[in-house]
């Protein structure tokens, strides 16, 4: 498994008065640091730790969301009554639902 395919962000935390460094795929781990760069180098070298000590337990290590691979599809449990609202619009507009709630997301 490769760490930089990982999802790392950098980002200030006011409390801290500190850049902490995170992870997507580990949301419990975090690194704090003077600078961006710090706090990345910080959270990547926490990073190969946690995933070493992962491995070495036999324990499951997450997948880096850059290599999973994603259907394209998922499901969204609305109200019956903006459901109707929706599939109205979709009508009136002489497209799909799913191609009305594809813009509505992407917008």
């Amino acid at each position: 498994m490769r760490l930089d395919h990982y999802t790392y962000r950098v980002t200030w935390s006011p409390e801290d008065a500190e850049h902490v460094g995170l992870c997507v795929e580990f949301p419990s781990l975090s690194w704090l640091a003077a600078t961006p760069e710090a706090a990345l180098a910080g959270i990547r070298q926490l990073m190969a730790e946690v995933v070493e000590d992962l491995e070495a337990s036999g324990e499951l290590i997450p997948e880096p969301l850059a290599e999973k691979r994603y259907s394209g599809e998922f499901r969204v449990r609305i109200p019956p009554e903006l459901h109707r609202k929706l599939a109205l619009t979709a009508a009136e507009q002489g497209v799909s639902l799913n191609r009305l709630a594809s813009v509505k997301l992407a917008g």
